[in-house]
Formats: C-alpha cells, structure tokens, sequence
C-alpha cells in the first residue's frame, strides 16, 4: 500500500485487534531507515534481510506498543508515528506526534506516548487513541532522550544544549527536578532494580548515573578507546543487559560498543563495529547485541559472551534504531 494513500484508521481499533492474529516474537529484527523512509526486517537466524516496510518521511525511534503485537515509529519529517502491525508487517494506523518528533517512550498502560519535541524545546504527551496533544511541558533547548520511570510515575528528559536531565511528575505533567550532567546528554536506560538512571553524554565523552532516590548524579563514566581522540568517543546509544549486570554503550564515532560492569562501573570490554555506533540493543537472553551504524549503512551483531562482531548487515541509508523481536 503506498504511503501517500494509505487510510486514517483508527488507532483504537486497531489496538483491539485479537493477540491471536498478532505476530509475537517474530524472530526479526527492526531497523528504521531516515533516507530510505522504511523499516528493514533482519531474520534474527539467518541474519540476512528478508523485507523492507515503507513507512512515513524520516523513521527514526521505534518501540513496542503495549501487548507487543504492533510496532510504533516516529517520524521526523513528517510529524506523526506510523502504527505497523507485525502479523501483516504492513502500517495500520497513523498517530499525530507534533513537528519533528524524534524519541519517546510510552505510558505503562500503552495509553500515552511522552515524545521529545526538538525545536518546540518541550516534552509532548498525546493521547495515543484519541490522537491529540495532552500537553507540551516546556524544558530546555534540543530535548531528545525520553525514559519512564519502571512505575510511569516520572518521565525523564535529557536537553542536549541544557546539559540537563529534566524529571517530570506525569500526574501533574510538571517539571520537579533539573538534574545537571555531562555535556549534550542523549538516551537513558535504567538499572534493573530502578534505583540507577544512566544518562549518555555525547560531547562529554561519559555516562552519568543519577541516583533515581535522591534525583541527582552520584557517578560519571568516562570512556577511553586506544587510538582515537577524546573528540572522537561521543556516546549515544545505551541498553541494559537482560541479567542487569552490563550496560551497552555505543560510542558514536569511536566505532565501538564499551562494555561495562553496572557493579564496579567499569569498562570491560571494547567491541570493534561500523561507524557512528548509535541505537543498540540486546536479544531476549542476551546472548548477542544489535548496534545500528548510522554512518556505514549497517548494523553489527556482537557476540556479547566474547565481545566479537558476527555479522555486518547493510540495513538501508542512515539507519536510526533497532528493535529486535524474539
């Protein structure tokens, strides 16, 4: 079905779509493609390409919806989410997101979408079904990483230009904190038992980690890659392992993933990708890693027992985010 036609169909509807016609656990592998304006789908088996969604201008941050049987991606270019349905692999639904959106996170309940608003310098929070804007919480300039606290309580925000994580009650959708870290702060993910936030630095070169408890940073990471300038290690990307022990950090223009123990927050290991390591993900057990090169086209599978690339697979022109299904 071509982009351009493709029907409004109401979101609510499709969301009540049976879970026995949805494709769970599809052993594939998302990855969203800015120039191409698609989706590549990656067998997680054969680990080769096995189809191209088309979906609106400018894919960019992917993630489940709630009962994990449709697919939501952001697009910049063109001020909305496509809904892609992963029984069909086809879009079944089109939410309005504001302009430019480019990260968000979803309510526990899968009923809201908090979506980081660039040139608005705000946090948008829609109403999924409904499909329009609840509110627009102002925050610094350049918002793009989003996060839930594990209890939808507070949504966190990083500000590149701010140097600031910003944390928003969502009862009252009201800043209550602005936590300073490193320079241009870009993702989040939590630690598993939810005490720790670790924020991604990109011109700072490190992780901050804020104690969820006291809302304030009580650690910083550095990284440090042999041969490459400070300059060069600008860390975007960032996933939790599955057991909580390892945190894995995309390095951006190092064109490595660190490796590093959640306990001693320490590096331990370096694994060697594409260029401009930026969105990465895990498997369900762990075993292997997923790291998008936004600059060589691709996308790397590390196996994260030895820390030793698998396979390099071309996934369409500037890929964004991956989401793997298995």
């Amino acid at each position: 079905m071509n982009r351009s036609t493709l029907p409004l169909v109401a979101l609510a509807a499709a969301l009540a779509a049976p879970l026995a016609a949805a494709a769970k656990d599809s052993q594939l592998a998302f990855v969203s493609s800015e120039k191409d304006h698609a989706i590549t789908l990656v067998d997680l088996k054969t680990l080769a390409v096995v189809g191209v969604v088309p979906t609106c201008k400018r894919p960019r941050h992917m993630q489940r919806l709630h009962g994990d049987t449709q697919l939501m991606v952001a697009c910049s270019d063109s001020g909305r989410a496509d809904i892609i349905d992963l029984a069909t692999r086809k879009p079944v639904a089109r939410v309005p997101l504001g302009e430019d959106p480019e990260v968000f996170d979803l309510s526990p309940d899968g009923k809201r979408a908090y979506v980081s608003a660039e040139d608005d310098g705000a946090l948008n929070v829609f109403d999924i079904a409904a499909k329009k804007l609840v509110k627009g919480v102002p925050v610094g300039k350049e918002p793009e990483g989003v996060k839930l606290s594990p209890d939808g309580r507070r949504v966190y925000v990083t500000s590149e230009v701010a140097h600031t994580v910003h944390v928003i009650d969502t009862d009252t959708l009201e800043v209550i904190r602005n936590i300073p870290v490193g320079q241009r702060p870009r993702r989040l993910a939590f630690s598993a038992d939810g005490r720790e936030l670790w924020v991604t630095n990109e011109l700072g070169g490190s992780v901050s980690v804020i104690s969820t408890g006291e809302l304030k940073v009580i650690a910083t990471i550095p990284f440090e890659v042999k041969g490459m300038r400070p300059d060069d290690i600008t860390p975007v990307g960032i996933a939790r392992s599955p057991d909580g022990r390892t945190m894995y950090v995309g390095l951006g223009r190092a064109n490595h993933v660190a490796f590093v123990d959640v306990a001693s927050r320490r590096t331990t290991a370096l694994a060697l990708v594409g260029k401009r390591a930026w969105s990465v993900a895990t498997n369900r057990d762990g075993s292997r890693l997923f790291v998008v090169n936004g600059l060589s086209d691709d996308m790397t599978v590390v196996d994260t027992a030895t820390g030793k690339p698998i396979k390099t697979i071309a996934v369409g022109r500037v890929p964004h985010t991956v989401v793997v299904d298995d």
